[in-house]
């Protein structure tokens, strides 16, 4: 039987930790003196197509592969400055050597059942202490040293390691006791993994005689020592599936490379070593550290002076020297800031965590990567109307009488019909007709939706249509229709609008419940008022809100006729839309049915009570009903035991102003609830609690002032005391607390 043979001394192997500046620099000058034929890093083979295309980067990027049937099954492979395999990929360019992907097909990645649609880029390349891995071998290795974390061990022992030589032997020693120690703890698909990997160094003894250097993750490297017969690892490798993988290269983020965020890679803190590889030769890294924090707060308007910089830099090192460490470590220079920069206060030390700790920094693709022609098509887009994608948030407001502008709006409008939501509504501002605000950030992986999105079209605006004429006709409710017309005329696609109005047309006419076609109404009462300045005839579109309009008031008081809780919201909810939407876009006559619908809710005996409630309400503030039709109307429904609740919790849905001016109502309102006993008081509380949390401060504030000028039966000037009314709420409260008898 054949037995494994040691690796070639002209092999050297590099153990690294992704996405570390000490590991990058060792394997910088690793390369730089051992100059050898071909590099092998750890990545998936089908990304070596993309290699050429390494100059044209500026990181942090990241290598997208996707599966060509299902481009929603995709994986990142991200690297930033800081990283040994990008160190290693731009030294291969520049020194005109070959440089390989040596890991796993993508295909068996992308096909791994255990492998969610949207794979975490961290387990692409592995890095040690990865989900997938059964170890954590920084853990192990800090607990050993005495460190409760492992990110400032890895500090302490590479980060700050002044000679790189012999580093990688060293990592490469202590992994290779911890696999010998936690063998049984090598999961399936690392062994597979390092089966393709030896595999891969076999084709490069082949073609190359000289030196060949392999940059891999530290975890993997124990492996790699020794080549046990090719036939055990083919057949490792028997059976993988055979999949069609396209990719390019993708702007990536710090932010992403953080280990807290969705698309993590492992690294908690990338604006640090981001500054840790800037000052490698410098050897100023943490001067010029305070000096970018105190230019942060200071762009807040927060004091930092060049003097607490200073101060601050003496107690970093102090307290390395204190901790017995090479030289201060983020855990320093962050105490360092909260003490002297921050005053002790943690809000200023959040934004130095934020902007310098992890940072925003985008990379970006030069215009020769290839991509898709629908992601040509956005970056042709962005180049035009001057939107460059930012990993920060930005606020943007659009004036839609001017041309650019509206192309922005649309283009945003577009992209989220494309579930690439790059923009987002502002709908905490009211700007008026003509006048939008969008909230932009983009995300790295809106790559994997344009791939996604590719399929309905090569253009945004091709793609778009696709998608809206193909959600048009698969409307089956009235809802549904209205609100894809509402997207087709922001989107200002005509085919679209088409559809979509074919649509609302043909579920409108198959609709039987009234709160069904009330419930279209905002949207395109919205889309009417709005339609003449996206290019859309709002009178086309105003015939349709006045159809639906006049179909659903005839039927709304039957629709809420003997109907259970459930239903009775769905009810509220319906007529306070529509009533939103016939003042909005509605015309006199229109506006006369709505009324006259309301009345005849209000007027039928045993309709629910919370639309009845709500109903009255806004006639009486319309002024439909005067004060003592709805006072008369209150008492009614208070008098009844059945469905008084429910008819004061509709009722006093809205604001607060109209019922604590009008003395009258008011009244009728604290005489009921004042006489509630314990019992109905707290059933009553949901409903009641329900509707006066719409009300705002001022309002509540209000209302309580009101309260307290009355009593069951009239004013209390402030001062007294009404016995009666106190032993019944002390009841009251009793029963709620379960205090009671």
């Amino acid at each position: 039987m054949a037995r494994d043979q040691p690796l070639p001394d002209r092999v050297t192997l590099l153990g690294i930790r992704h996405h570390g500046p000490g590991s990058a620099r060792m394997v910088a000058a690793a390369l730089a003196a051992l100059r050898p034929e071909v590099v092998l890093i750890e990545g998936p083979p089908e990304g070596g197509a993309l290699l050429p295309h390494v100059p044209d980067l500026t990181p942090p990027v990241a290598l997208l592969l996707h599966d060509e049937a299902e481009p929603a099954r995709a994986a990142f492979w991200p690297f930033a400055e800081f990283s040994p395999e990008w160190r290693a990929m731009t030294w291969a360019h520049a020194n005109g050597v070959p440089v390989r992907f040596f890991d796993l097909p993508a295909a068996a990645s992308l096909a791994d059942p255990e492998t969610p649609d949207a794979p975490d880029p961290s387990e692409a390349p592995d890095s040690p202490g990865s989900p997938r891995a059964a170890l954590d071998p920084l853990g192990t290795l800090a607990e050993a040293a005495g460190f409760d974390d492992p990110e400032r061990w890895w500090e302490d022992v590479v980060e700050h390691h002044t000679d790189p030589r012999d580093l990688a032997e060293a990592v490469a020693e202590a992994m290779g006791a911890l696999r010998e120690e936690f063998a049984d703890q090598v999961d399936a698909r690392t062994l597979r993994r390092e089966a393709a990997m030896r595999q891969n160094v076999r084709q490069a003894l082949k073609d190359v005689e000289g030196p060949i250097a392999v940059v891999a993750g530290a975890w993997h490297v124990p492996a790699l020592r020794t080549l046990p017969p090719a036939s055990v690892d083919a057949a490792a490798l028997k059976g993988l599936p055979r999949k069609k993988v396209s990719g390019t290269w993708v702007p990536w983020s710090h932010g992403r490379l953080a280990a807290s965020s969705g698309y993590g890679a492992g690294v908690a803190s990338p604006g640090w070593y981001a500054h840790l590889w800037e000052c490698a030769e410098r050897g100023d890294a943490v001067p010029r550290w305070f000096a970018k924090a105190c230019a942060v707060l200071r762009a807040e308007d927060l004091p930092a002076s060049t003097a607490s910089a200073v101060e601050a830099v003496r107690l970093a090192d102090a307290l390395a020297a204190m901790r017995g460490r090479p030289s201060p470590g983020l855990s320093e220079v962050m105490e360092a800031s909260l003490a002297v920069l921050c005053g002790g206060d943690a809000t200023p030390l959040r934004l130095v965590h934020e902007q310098l700790v992890v940072g925003e920094r985008l990379g970006e693709v030069g215009d020769d990567v290839p991509t898709s022609p629908l992601a040509a098509d956005l970056a042709r887009l962005q180049r035009r109307l001057r939107m460059p994608a930012g990993a920060a948030v930005k606020p943007m407001r659009f004036d839609l009488r001017k041309d650019t502008d509206r192309e922005r709006s649309k283009l945003l409008r577009r992209l989220v019909v494309l579930d690439v939501p790059w923009g987002t509504p502002d709908t905490t501002r009211t700007l008026g007709t003509f006048a939008e605000a969008w909230q932009l950030h983009w995300r790295p992986e809106f790559a994997v939706a344009l791939a996604v999105a590719a399929r309905h079209g090569t253009t945004v605006e091709a793609a778009a249509r696709t998608v809206l004429v193909a959600r048009a006709a698969a409307a089956t409710r009235v809802v549904d229709a209205a609100e894809a017309l509402s997207e087709a005329v922001g989107c200002e696609i005509p085919e679209a609008v088409a559809a979509a109005r074919r649509a609302l047309d043909r579920c409108a006419a198959a609709a039987t419940d009234a709160l069904e076609l009330l419930a279209a109404l905002p949207d395109l009462a919205t889309t009417v008022r709005y339609g003449s300045v996206r290019g859309t005839d709002p009178e086309l579109l105003r015939v349709a809100l006045h159809g639906l309009l006049a179909r659903g008031a005839v039927g709304l008081p039957l629709a809420c006729r003997g109907v259970d809780e459930d239903t009775a919201e769905r009810a509220v909810k319906a007529v306070e839309g529509a009533d939103d939407a016939v003042r909005l876009a509605a015309d006199d006559e229109h506006r006369d049915t709505w009324q006259r619908a309301l009345k005849s809710l209000v007027a039928m005996p045993d309709a629910h009570g919370l639309p009845t409630g709500r109903a009255t309400r806004l006639l009486w503030e319309t002024g439909a009903l005067d004060s003592d039709e709805v006072a008369t109307r209150l008492h009614r429904a208070v008098s009844l035991a059945a469905g008084a609740t429910a008819f004061v919790a509709g009722f006093l849905r809205g604001s607060a102003a109209l019922l604590t001016a009008d003395p009258r109502l008011f009244g009728v309102v604290d005489e009921w609830l004042t006489g509630l006993s314990g019992a109905d008081f707290a059933a009553a509380l949901p409903l009641l609690r329900r509707a006066v949390g719409d009300f705002s401060p001022a309002e509540r504030r209000m209302l309580g002032d009101r309260v307290k000028g009355t009593a069951a039966g009239g004013a209390v000037a402030v001062g007294e005391w009404d016995e009666e009314l106190a032993a019944r709420l002390v009841g009251h409260v009793r029963d709620l607390l379960g205090a009671g008898a």
